[in-house]
């Protein structure tokens, strides 16, 4: 079976990327699988793609690259109806709503077509009118498949759940045994990372001998080292910069930190879950309670008045709780079980079958 997933970029350092990426990896040990980025605009990947998967890219975006074509959202249009319209597959995934709209419009009606969806699109129009021409909707976690199923309604085609998939290579385990809380993803205003260093402070204060590492990069880096000043934490905060393998640095921590507002994608809670360390994170709509169950792999904190001090609270109380770490770092890796490749691509595998 020939299966071809599409992106807008597989070049970049987001949570769908990886997931696709590690999604295709374990489908190419019994298909041919391609991943079609829409546009290129770096040399490799930032993350690294199985060999046995093909990578096509249809706009070059990279300085000093010459077009033919208009520049512009143009170009990029131009260039995707002509691949779907030309499409030689058995199934096609998309995994954005815009590129899901194309495929209904001019992806070949005789192969699968499926939607990969993980927040909710901006703009419901378009939606409403082409995706009745899909054949499923694919949502990652519960909240996404209520939201989508909301949107469609009768008309349109039925949304599924299946999770995101973790590598199926070997995947390192935390000893539980540095005093390090990690965090990691893009730096960006809805991750929120202000609220975690505000929180450190107070646990820097009662807990000198720990330390936050911050894994990533983004606009925010500026703003976030100004407030790092001002807090007093140069000593205490550490930032790391970007790292293709972040499960690797989240293997030597003994907590990870999520304080985003929303937290659609997820795949830097089920990362840390996956190397067994229990996630804190904030109880808020779509947030990191869509993975984490509290007290079982982590802690969910309330969002409001005195979030801060109560996020300080939740850290300073599995630092200085060795058992109850250790105890939801087994839960952690009972919770990653559900993510695991294999699981993830066999259910993937019998949709298409179903709908074949």
């Amino acid at each position: 079976m020939r299966i071809c997933l599409v992106v807008p970029s597989v070049y970049g350092m987001r949570g769908d990327v990886r997931s696709v990426i590690n999604l295709a990896a374990e489908l190419a040990g019994r298909h041919e699988v391609e991943i079609i980025s829409l546009k290129r605009h770096r040399e490799k990947p930032f993350f690294p793609v199985d060999p046995r998967v093909e990578t096509r890219w249809l706009v070059d975006m990279r300085p000093g690259v010459r077009h033919l074509l208009p520049s512009g959202q143009v170009r990029t249009e131009v260039a995707l109806w002509r691949r779907l319209r030309a499409l030689k597959a058995d199934v096609l995934i998309t995994t954005r709503p815009g590129l899901g709209v194309q495929a209904a419009r001019h992806a070949p009606r005789e192969m699968v077509r499926i939607a990969r969806e993980w927040g909710r699109p901006s703009v419901a129009g378009p939606i409403r009118r082409f995706y009745p021409r899909l054949d499923a909707v694919v949502a990652a976690a519960p909240a996404g498949r209520e939201e989508w199923t909301r949107l469609l309604g009768e008309a349109g085609p039925h949304v599924h759940l299946i999770p995101d998939a973790l590598p199926s290579t070997p995947w390192p385990r935390s000893r539980m045994d540095n005093r390090i809380v990690a965090a990691g993803g893009r730096w960006v205003p809805g991750k929120a990372y202000d609220r975690l260093l505000r929180a450190f402070a107070i646990v820097a204060d009662k807990r000198p001998d720990w330390q936050l590492r911050l894994y990533g990069g983004g606009p925010e880096e500026k703003r976030l080292r100004a407030l790092v000043s001002d807090l007093y934490l140069h000593n205490h905060v550490y930032f790391m910069g970007t790292t293709p393998d972040l499960a690797g640095e989240f293997a030597k921590a003994s907590i990870v930190a999520v304080t985003s507002r929303a937290e659609v994608l997820g795949m830097t809670v089920i990362e840390a879950l996956g190397c067994g360390v229990p996630v804190v994170g904030f109880d808020s709509p779509r947030g990191p309670g869509e993975f984490v169950t509290d007290d079982a792999n982590g802690v969910l904190v309330p969002e409001g008045a005195g979030e801060i001090e109560a996020y300080a609270d939740a850290l300073l109380s599995l630092i200085d709780d060795e058992r109850r770490r250790k105890s939801l770092a087994a839960g952690a890796l009972r919770g990653a079980a559900a993510h695991a490749a294999p699981a993830v691509a066999e259910q993937w595998e019998q949709l298409v079958a179903g709908l074949r």
